[in-house]
Order: C-alpha cells, then structure tokens, then sequence
C-alpha cells in the first residue's frame, strides 16, 4: 500500500511541480556555474547505494570540503541555495526518486555511506525499510545546522550526539508505521516549513 501511495502520488507531485521545478532550475543554471542537480551516493533499504537529486546549492566541488553543513550562512551555500535549504525546496528533486522506488516520502533519511558505517547492528534496523524525503527526526532536528555551529567539533558532535538521537527517533518510527501516520508526518513537515 505505502508503495502504491509513493508511486501514484510522486508522479502526480512530478506532473503538478514541473513547471515548478524547471523555474528553478533555470534560477540556479542563472546564478552560478555548474549543473542544476546534485547527485550524491546515499544509502538506502538493505544497505544498497542509490544515486539521490536534489537542486544544486553549492558552489561546485564544496562538498569536497566536509559533507556537514554547519550554520545557517555556511560560505559554500550559493545566495540562491540558501533559500532553497531554508524552504526545502531543494529536496523536490526527491520525488523521481520517490517514483523510482529509491526512496518513500515518509522514512528515514538516507545517509551517507561514511557516517553508516558507524551505526551498530540495532542502528542498521533503519535500512530495513526504504529511506524518506522526510521523517519525524527531520522535524525535531530542523535547525541541525545551527546546532552544529556552536560546537567546536561539529562532525564529532553529529556523530556521538545527533546521529544517535534522530537514528533513535527513526527506529521508533519503523516499529509503528502506518499511511496514516506517515501522512500525519508529511503535514507536520510542511507545517515545520512553513512557520
């Protein structure tokens, strides 16, 4: 059922956004050099390596330069991609892989493979089911970025500190996840945008 709902409703998000999505990209291609998506290896269900998009934010090979981003100013942000993080536009790209069956709208988000490497075996529970544009760690750690600019070590305060606490959050979510509930989280996200 979750599967049908992600596909039906991430082709019509797809058909409805696009013209959309094709403004912005043409903002981005406008405004700084380099293409409109980024596309970076994330894991996903059963630890397998999908390709994720989004709209590129930074200036090209900033992610060379440290996979966290920390503050609300971080300089590698373009002027334009600041806007678009603020307002999670620039996860909309998501939804092809949404369509694809990468991802679900509702699920864990899905990391990168360096920092899962570190989860232990309860933590790995997260890949047993497909990871999501958003979940409810996403909402209660919202202003991660800020969070980390007040550390002095901010890859280290993710790792022991927030890392933990959302996988925590996301395996209490798998052990009671319904479409009702995951709908319940999809309108607590865009209330958490929104205000």
């Amino acid at each position: 059922m979750k599967r049908i709902f992600d596909f039906i409703f991430s082709f019509i998000g797809l058909l409805v956004i696009s013209p959309v999505l094709l403004g912005i990209a043409l903002i981005i291609a406008f405004t700084s050099k380099g293409g409109v998506f980024y596309r970076q290896n994330r894991v996903g269900r059963f630890g397998r390596d999908f390709r994720i998009f989004k709209f590129r934010t930074m200036y090209v090979d900033s992610d060379k330069k440290g996979l966290l981003t920390v503050g609300g100013r971080d300089p590698r942000v373009t002027n334009v991609g600041y806007y678009l993080r603020k307002y999670k536009i620039d996860e909309l790209p998501q939804l092809i892989n949404v369509f694809l069956g990468d991802m679900s709208f509702v699920g864990p988000r899905p990391e990168v493979r360096k920092y899962v490497d570190l989860y232990n075996d309860e933590q790995r529970k997260v890949l047993n089911v497909r990871p999501g544009i958003t979940d409810l760690a996403s909402i209660e750690y919202r202003n991660e970025n800020e969070i980390l600019s007040k550390q002095s070590e901010p890859e280290k305060y993710y790792i022991d500190v927030i890392m933990p606490a959302k996988l925590s959050i996301n395996l209490k979510y798998i052990e009671n996840r319904s479409l009702f509930k995951d709908i319940n989280v999809i309108l607590k996200t865009l209330k958490a945008i929104l205000v």
